[in-house]
């Protein structure tokens, strides 16, 4: 899905490089040296891109970036940016997060519709192995008027293990269990455990609003967050990688957890993480249910260029250069159908992402494949989302209506995030800070409850 403006994999990670190992030793007057180092150098390459230096620019890749990135694609990454985040305006605060052998310098630019962190990745060589964009992150967090702060706890967790653990958190409520229990699956995009957008946390909000009502939640790091250069590196990758496989490992995590039924593990999906809880029910068929949150239906590839349209065409017409980017789009679905089964290993790429996530993904109808399941349904769609539409609604209501265990749930009012509003929809909107309608946190406990 389109998130804020910035399409699936067209700027949510590209990274490679080697890994090189930590230097010994080190002063902490030498670290600081360092960090500003790296700062300085982070503003400089957003400068570069700013002025549209491409070919100073792309010197600065590693090997495997200049492969992945070479100048007319870093050239067309940063114009998509433009027409959909709209004009630089400036620069802001800058910070450093070490991952293994990487530092990642995240400077916050404002843009005309919308602040972005521009996510510079350096190796310990100064080159730049990965560069992605994502919402500005805000630590500020005030909760709904629906969460009651003394009615549960929280704790860290891990999901999974080895070289794909994932930090997460578990909130248990208070009282004595044992408790039914939610995992909560993101949609696209590297998201953190709270699901954040600009000021908005709906994952935190589902959370604490959930376990206000005695209902245990895990949230973790999205692999593509917390390991965004490993996981761009698999050639081959599909959605196992980015979201089956640590959706799993939470499931059996919380069947493991003191204080939790082991029968009544639900997951909840949103967006690309609502369209793939069927699948997800496929794999595992001891869920006792399944929540989808706006949940596509239709192709990935269709839904981009038809998302890019409706956001150029909200000033009310579309300018020549808006329609050449849904052009690219348009073309971009169209190398998507016409890859063929033997494509799944090769390097071919479509909207930044490798042929084998479009292959795999081919032929999943999530509707058709929750016929074939068991497990009861709970389909939440927002009327005013021009994300997921009341297409993907109707396409879901038309083909598991008949079950009696399958709910359908549809407030006018809300949007992608769930929070209420007026008009039409926008990217800006998200920029704005709210909440989870208590009416969707009120029906999801319920659901459960009877569940």
């Amino acid at each position: 899905m389109i998130r804020r403006g910035l399409a699936l994999g067209v700027v949510c990670f590209i990274l490679g490089g080697q890994p090189i190992y930590l230097r010994g030793n080190i002063t902490l007057s030498e670290v600081q040296d360092e960090t500003n180092s790296l700062i300085s150098a982070g503003r400089a390459f957003v400068d570069l891109l700013v002025r549209k230096d491409f070919k100073a620019a792309v010197t600065q890749f590693d090997e495997t970036m200049k492969g992945a990135m070479p100048e007319p694609k870093l050239e067309e990454t940063w114009n998509t940016v433009l027409v959909q985040a709209g004009a630089f305006k400036q620069v802001g605060k800058a910070r450093t997060e070490k991952r293994g052998a990487y530092t990642i310098v995240s400077v916050t630019c404002d843009f005309e519709k919308t602040p972005l962190d521009i996510k510079v990745v350096f190796d310990q060589a100064k080159r730049i192995a990965g560069l992605f964009f994502a919402p500005a992150t805000n630590a500020d967090y005030a909760p709904p008027a629906y969460v009651k702060a003394d009615s549960f706890r929280e704790k860290e967790v891990t999901v999974g293990t080895g070289e794909w653990a994932l930090p997460a958190t578990l909130t248990t409520p208070a009282d004595a269990g044992p408790f039914p229990a939610v995992v909560l699956v993101h949609g696209s995009g590297p998201h953190d455990r709270d699901e954040t957008i600009g000021p908005n946390k709906p994952f935190k909000d589902l959370a604490w609003g959930l376990a206000s009502n005695g209902i245990a939640v895990l949230r973790y790091e999205k692999r593509t967050k917390q390991y965004p250069s490993k996981l761009a590196s698999i050639r081959t990758l599909t959605v196992k990688e980015e979201v089956l496989d640590d959706v799993l490992a939470a499931a059996e995590l919380l069947r493991k957890t003191e204080g939790i039924d082991p029968k009544r593990i639900f997951v909840l999906g949103h967006s690309l993480g609502g369209m793939l809880v069927p699948r997800i029910a496929r794999i595992d068929p001891n869920l006792a249910g399944l929540i989808s949150l706006a949940g596509a239906t239709r192709p990935l590839e269709d839904v981009i260029p038809e998302q890019l349209t409706y956001i150029f065409s909200l000033d009310g017409s579309i300018s020549p250069e808006d329609q050449k980017r849904i052009d690219d789009a348009k073309e971009q679905s169209a190398k998507v159908k016409a890859l063929k089964i033997e494509d799944a290993n090769s390097t071919v790429v479509a909207f930044g992402v490798p042929a084998s996530y479009w292959l795999d993904l081919r032929g999943y109808d999530p509707p058709e494949t929750a016929k074939a399941l068991k497990q009861p349904l709970l389909i939440l769609q927002g009327e005013r989302d021009y994300q997921v539409t009341m297409e993907d609604f109707k396409r879901w209501n038309a083909a598991l209506a008949s079950r009696s265990n399958v709910t359908f749930k549809l407030y006018p009012e809300l949007n992608h995030l769930f929070v209420s509003g007026s008009g039409r929809s926008s990217p800006s909107e998200y920029e704005t800070a709210g909440h989870v309608d208590t009416r969707v946190v009120s029906d999801i406990t319920g659901w459960i409850q009877k569940h």
